[in-house]
Protein backbone atom coordinates (compact mmCIF):
# COMPACT_ATOMS: atom_id res chain seq x y z
CA UNK A 1 0.00 0.00 0.00
CA UNK A 2 1.10 3.66 -0.86
CA UNK A 3 1.67 5.98 2.22
CA UNK A 4 -0.87 8.24 0.59
CA UNK A 5 -3.39 5.10 1.04
CA UNK A 6 -2.59 4.13 4.40
CA UNK A 7 -2.29 8.16 5.90
CA UNK A 8 -6.16 8.21 4.71
CA UNK A 9 -7.16 4.91 6.06
CA UNK A 10 -5.76 5.95 9.41
CA UNK A 11 -7.47 9.43 8.94
CA UNK A 12 -10.74 7.82 7.84
CA UNK A 13 -10.78 4.86 10.52
CA UNK A 14 -9.97 7.47 13.50
CA UNK A 15 -13.31 9.64 11.81
CA UNK A 16 -15.59 6.48 12.27
CA UNK A 17 -14.28 6.02 15.84
CA UNK A 18 -14.60 9.53 16.88
CA UNK A 19 -18.39 9.31 15.72
CA UNK A 20 -19.12 6.11 17.47
CA UNK A 21 -17.39 7.81 20.32
CA UNK A 22 -15.28 4.86 20.53
CA UNK A 23 -11.95 5.32 22.41
CA UNK A 24 -9.77 2.67 22.08
CA UNK A 25 -10.56 2.17 18.85
CA UNK A 26 -10.08 5.93 18.05
CA UNK A 27 -6.86 5.53 19.79
CA UNK A 28 -5.58 2.36 17.72
CA UNK A 29 -5.13 4.84 15.10
CA UNK A 30 -2.40 7.05 16.69
CA UNK A 31 1.51 6.73 17.49
CA UNK A 32 2.39 6.61 21.05
CA UNK A 33 4.13 9.41 21.01
CA UNK A 34 1.36 11.45 19.16
CA UNK A 35 1.56 15.32 18.94
CA UNK A 36 -1.43 17.92 18.85
CA UNK A 37 -0.81 21.57 17.91
CA UNK A 38 -2.83 24.65 17.36
CA UNK A 39 -1.86 26.46 14.25
CA UNK A 40 0.75 27.56 13.39
CA UNK A 41 2.90 25.33 15.89
CA UNK A 42 1.61 25.91 19.20
CA UNK A 43 2.06 22.01 21.08
CA UNK A 44 -1.31 21.14 22.96
CA UNK A 45 0.02 18.36 23.99
CA UNK A 46 1.60 14.79 23.55
CA UNK A 47 1.45 11.13 23.89
CA UNK A 48 -1.50 8.35 23.17
CA UNK A 49 -1.76 8.58 27.68
CA UNK A 50 -2.90 12.75 27.39
CA UNK A 51 -5.24 11.82 24.42
CA UNK A 52 -7.00 8.87 26.05
CA UNK A 53 -7.90 11.45 28.92
CA UNK A 54 -9.06 14.24 26.69
CA UNK A 55 -10.99 12.33 24.86
CA UNK A 56 -13.09 10.52 27.41
CA UNK A 57 -14.44 13.46 28.19
CA UNK A 58 -15.22 14.46 24.87
CA UNK A 59 -16.37 11.50 23.59
CA UNK A 60 -18.90 11.63 27.15
CA UNK A 61 -21.34 14.13 24.58
CA UNK A 62 -24.25 12.48 23.46
CA UNK A 63 -24.31 14.77 20.32
CA UNK A 64 -20.80 14.68 19.44
CA UNK A 65 -20.83 14.31 15.47
CA UNK A 66 -18.25 15.50 12.92
CA UNK A 67 -18.35 15.49 9.42
CA UNK A 68 -15.92 16.42 6.55
CA UNK A 69 -16.78 19.18 4.65
CA UNK A 70 -13.15 18.60 2.08
CA UNK A 71 -10.52 16.28 2.45
CA UNK A 72 -7.41 16.41 0.48
CA UNK A 73 -4.82 13.86 0.51
CA UNK A 74 -0.65 13.88 -0.73
CA UNK A 75 1.62 11.53 0.63
CA UNK A 76 1.22 11.32 4.37
CA UNK A 77 -1.20 14.17 5.00
CA UNK A 78 -4.54 14.05 5.24
CA UNK A 79 -6.17 17.97 5.73
CA UNK A 80 -9.55 17.78 6.62
CA UNK A 81 -12.26 20.62 6.59
CA UNK A 82 -14.84 19.41 9.94
CA UNK A 83 -17.79 20.48 10.94
CA UNK A 84 -18.24 19.10 14.60
CA UNK A 85 -21.61 19.16 16.43
CA UNK A 86 -21.01 19.53 19.67
CA UNK A 87 -22.16 20.45 23.40
CA UNK A 88 -20.40 24.07 23.54
CA UNK A 89 -20.08 26.44 26.92
CA UNK A 90 -23.46 28.17 25.43
CA UNK A 91 -25.14 24.94 24.57
CA UNK A 92 -25.18 22.68 21.36
CA UNK A 93 -23.91 24.13 18.54
CA UNK A 94 -21.40 23.59 15.72
CA UNK A 95 -17.48 23.83 15.46
CA UNK A 96 -15.84 24.40 11.92
CA UNK A 97 -12.11 23.62 11.57
CA UNK A 98 -9.59 22.36 9.79
CA UNK A 99 -7.32 19.77 11.21
CA UNK A 100 -4.14 18.35 9.06
CA UNK A 101 -3.01 14.68 9.87
CA UNK A 102 0.12 13.48 9.32
CA UNK A 103 0.97 10.01 9.36
CA UNK A 104 3.95 7.82 9.89
CA UNK A 105 3.62 4.55 8.24
CA UNK A 106 -0.39 3.44 8.94
CA UNK A 107 -0.62 5.99 12.39
CA UNK A 108 -1.26 9.64 12.38
CA UNK A 109 1.99 11.17 14.36
CA UNK A 110 0.62 14.93 14.04
CA UNK A 111 -2.37 16.46 14.41
CA UNK A 112 -2.64 20.02 13.69
CA UNK A 113 -5.61 22.07 14.51
CA UNK A 114 -6.95 25.48 12.30
CA UNK A 115 -10.17 26.54 14.80
CA UNK A 116 -12.65 28.31 13.30
CA UNK A 117 -15.92 29.65 14.13
CA UNK A 118 -17.94 27.96 16.66
CA UNK A 119 -22.31 28.82 15.89
CA UNK A 120 -24.30 27.79 19.00
CA UNK A 121 -27.29 26.40 18.03
CA UNK A 122 -26.27 25.16 14.94
CA UNK A 123 -27.19 21.87 13.34
CA UNK A 124 -24.72 19.98 11.30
Amino acid sequence: MTTTHLAEIAAEQQLLAYNARALEPFLSNFTEDVEVFEFPATLMYQGKATMRERYTLRFADEILHCVIVKRMVMGNTVIDQERVRMTLPEGPGVLEAIVIYEAREDKIAKITFIPGKKTPGEEL
